[in-house]
């Protein structure tokens, strides 16, 4: 049961970093361009949407979506383990 949980969370926590490297390649010019940009994006940007779509940016240029969007996958991420562990108890 307990690599359940490890693995799970392993999970979280790679998706997790993929977002923040995504966000920050976002200051760099042309990262995103890049064939581990395209990847990053292609793995990415399909969770990120939803949330860009209804949280629009701030002063037109500050996006705080993804911010949101790590939020809502900790709390996800918390809720399934709790379920986990209520099957597997």
């Amino acid at each position: 049961m307990e690599f359940v949980f490890q693995f799970v969370n392993s999970l979280v926590t790679i998706y997790y970093w993929m977002i923040i490297i995504y966000i920050l390649m976002s200051w760099l010019p042309n990262a995103r361009e890049s064939k581990f940009g395209e990847i990053l994006g292609k793995l990415v940007e399909p969770y990120l949407a939803p949330f860009r779509r209804f949280i629009p940016p701030i002063f037109g240029m500050l996006d705080i979506s993804p911010i949101i969007a790590i939020i809502a996958l900790r709390y996800a991420a918390t809720g399934l383990l709790a379920i986990l562990q209520g099957i597997f108890a």
